[in-house]
């Protein structure tokens, strides 16, 4: 269930939004303006030249005006090609470990000693275990696959300095994502070669590209079908197939599923500037769709543009699989479109000069974090998340 079937089941449940009939949300379309003008106000000041760049994990990297990644692969002494599989390599071993830190962890850095919080702090914790060898069994930057097959929660909680006074939520649930990787990686040659290496994806890939290039919906689609094996037996399945971020909802049109998939998307996202590096030109961006998550999705709650109908219900943890946060994140995904495009109109900007994942970087996420630390202490989502560390 690619972004097309995205973008289907999510609309549909928007249409029941429009009609007044979800359980959970109501939805104010004419409050979308103001959501608009909030994004416009984000873009123009931290892009003030209106060269946005894309969503990905590489501006994490991006700490105190130093690109962090950029340092290191500057001393590498790689060739471009060896280069795209360290990069592709560092992209999913960092969005894999990439879900909401919580609001009590942070990570100092041992270079500055400044410390990093959410985002930032695990795109900096996952460079330097990645640098250290962490995933390579001590190789240096890389990573092995029986290394990520072995890999524990204990490794993981050393490297993201986790203690009883610096908890990480979902700790386990993110070593777990990272093991599973190792023995997808090692049980298929086809992609990854006969001697395993997870940066073998970048030549995978770039085998795909025809004579425009390479379409953003292949890496997704690669991205589904290698990683499935990776999601936990609770996913939903499709023909004995796990489908990750899939969810179950009784309001959704046959198969009653509505997949999102927020962390294969913001990794296919992250795939492409390797391979726009490495001379494989990128087409079609706009095809994935935005990403589900409680930034995107807390945009729209805090400008008002939905609201739930018990208010109350913000309070109560509630797990992805529950249908009042499947709703929001449907609503969500039609929204960003729908944000996106007068966005563009606000700027006198196309849709090719400020694509969906730039209007995301610039753009739709860093307005939810604006709004939420304005309205919560500690800037926290809107609705409370039950986190296993493996979808938002």
């Amino acid at each position: 269930m690619g972004a097309e079937a995205i973008r289907v089941q999510c609309g549909a449940l928007y249409e029941l939004g429009l009609a007044g009939k979800l359980k959970h949300f109501t939805l104010h379309p004419d409050k979308l303006e103001k959501a608009a003008d909030e994004v416009v106000a984000t873009i123009r000041e931290t892009y003030p030249d209106l060269a946005v760049p894309p969503h990905s994990r590489w501006r994490h990297f991006v700490l105190d005006r130093r690109d962090r990644w950029e340092e290191h692969a500057a001393k590498l002494g790689v060739s471009a090609q060896e280069r795209a599989r360290l990069e592709c390599e560092l992209a999913i071993v960092s969005v894999l470990l990439d879900a909401g830190a919580g609001p009590l962890w942070t990570y100092k850095d041992p270079d500055s000693g400044a410390e990093f919080a959410r985002s930032e702090g695990l795109a900096l914790a996952s460079l330097d275990m990645f640098m250290a060898g962490a995933f390579s069994g001590g190789k240096g930057p890389g990573t092995d696959a029986a290394a990520l097959a072995a890999f524990s929660a204990e490794a993981l909680a050393g490297g993201f300095q986790v203690t009883e006074d610096n908890p990480l939520e979902g700790l386990e649930g993110r070593a777990s994502l990272i093991a599973a990787l190792g023995k997808a990686v090692a049980a298929q040659p086809a992609v990854f070669g006969d001697a395993p290496r997870l940066g073998h994806i970048a030549d995978h890939l770039a085998g795909l590209a025809g004579e425009d290039g390479l379409e953003a919906e292949t890496i997704l689609g690669v991205i589904l079908e290698t990683l499935s094996p990776i999601w936990g037996e609770d996913r939903p399945k499709l023909d004995g197939i796990s489908l990750g971020d899939c969810w179950a909802h009784p309001q959704a049109p046959a198969p009653g599923l509505v997949p999102f998939h927020k962390l294969s998307q913001w990794l296919s996202y992250s795939l492409i500037e390797p391979m726009q590096r490495a001379g494989v030109p990128v087409t079609g961006l706009d095809r994935l769709t935005g990403l589900a998550e409680y930034r995107n999705g807390g945009l729209f709650l805090d400008a008002g543009v939905i609201a739930l109908r018990h208010p109350k219900e913000a309070a109560v943890p509630h797990a992805p699989e529950s249908p009042l946060i499947v709703e929001w994140r449907a609503l969500t995904v039609v929204l960003l479109d729908k944000v996106a495009d007068l966005v563009r109109k606000r700027l006198k900007l196309s849709a090719e000069e400020l694509p969906l994942a730039a209007v995301l970087e610039g753009g739709t996420w860093a307005t939810g974090r604006r709004l939420a630390r304005q309205k919560r202490p500690g800037g926290t989502p809107p609705i409370a998340i039950l986190s296993t560390g493996t979808v938002f």
